[in-house]
């Protein structure tokens, strides 16, 4: 990342040894705010002995099992958004924003079930968003169906670009098909949304923000929302 003198040469990407540290950070402050809800977790992977070391930190973010009710029909006439629930089913179930409450599920109510997962990608530079879908019973769910899960404004963007948005090929680390949002285009706006912010002209662009900033955006596009609170200052410094 830069500082301010830089702010207008950067170009909105990360390195993978930022990302890890941005990850870190990340995580501390998920369990500082959303102490009842699923924590994010990071996944190393193990390189094999045989390849050089560089400063590329080799692992990821992970969010897995999280509960994503089908909207019903009258709620998705209205635009109504995607809500997430603790698999547990336990009492304690959080908002994940001040608008969004999480019900327990009803009868009426078709329960998937999500894993989330964050990489570095290399290629870009910028972090990128994987996630599989899943029945109770462990099926996976098809694309026509995660469409259906999908707010109303996602759904909207997949009819003028499907397959461009969304995509799905094989997880680099797992070796199995996911879907994933296409990092085409982040870097752009991840730098205008850090040179939209006021602070960045008293403060350097601190890594510690970059993955809560990112996720802000790019979690709507499938209804995983972030509380505001980690986006806000602590201690003196924005994170």
């Amino acid at each position: 990342m830069v500082g301010t003198c830089e702010a207008i040469a950067w170009g909105g990407t990360i390195s993978s040894s930022d990302f890890h540290k941005a990850a870190s950070a990340f995580i501390r402050r998920w369990k500082l705010i959303n102490s009842d809800f699923p924590s994010w977790s990071w996944v190393p992977y193990q390189k094999l002995r045989w390849i050089s070391t560089d400063d590329k930190v080799e692992g990821y973010l992970s969010l897995e099992k999280i509960c994503l009710l089908r909207p019903q029909e009258n709620e998705e006439e209205k635009g109504g958004c995607l809500e997430e629930a603790d698999i547990d089913g336990a009492g304690n179930n959080e908002y994940l924003d001040e608008a969004t409450l999480v019900p327990p599920p009803s009868d009426h109510q078709e329960v998937h079930y999500y894993d989330f997962h964050i990489l570095h990608c290399a290629s870009y530079s910028v972090p990128v968003l994987y996630f599989r879908a899943y029945c109770c019973d462990g099926q996976p769910l098809m694309f026509e169906e995660i469409e259906k899960n999908l707010p109303s404004q996602s759904a909207d963007t997949l009819l003028n670009s499907k397959w461009t948005f969304i995509t799905q090929e094989e997880h680099p680390y797992l070796n199995r098909p996911w879907f994933k949002l296409h990092p085409c285009g982040t870097s752009e706006w991840m730098k205008l949304l850090f040179l939209s912010d006021a602070s960045l002209f008293n403060n350097e662009i601190a890594i510690e923000r970059y993955v809560a900033s990112w996720l802000s955006v790019v979690g709507q596009v499938v209804g995983l929302r972030i509380p505001m609170e980690m986006l806000k200052e602590v201690g003196g410094s924005q994170l």
